[in-house]
């Protein structure tokens, strides 16, 4: 199974590399555990190539996380703006 490359037009943005450091998986455990070589995971973290959508569903089912909540046409903020500025809103 090989990935996808899309247009620069609509890129898709992911949270891959920092879900895999927050399990604390390798690119290789990850990508064993998702059926793909390690050099996949490489290329979709740096955005080079984007996941079919049965990757996608199999890399989210890892993390536990609704596919939203992984990738995205927009960039993701991130986490510690959202923390960091909660308190703002107020």
């Amino acid at each position: 199974m090989s990935p996808i490359r899309r247009g620069e037009d609509q890129p898709i943005h992911n949270r891959l590399r920092v879900l895999r450091a927050e399990h604390g998986m390798s690119r290789g455990q990850l990508a064993q555990a998702v059926e793909v070589n390690p050099q996949t995971i490489g290329a979709l973290e740096r955005g080079d190539h984007y996941p079919s959508l049965d990757l996608a569903f199999r890399l989210c089912e890892v993390f536990g996380l609704p596919v939203e909540a992984v990738f995205n046409r927009e960039p993701f903020a991130p986490l510690s703006n959202q923390i960091y500025h909660q308190g703002e809103q107020s």
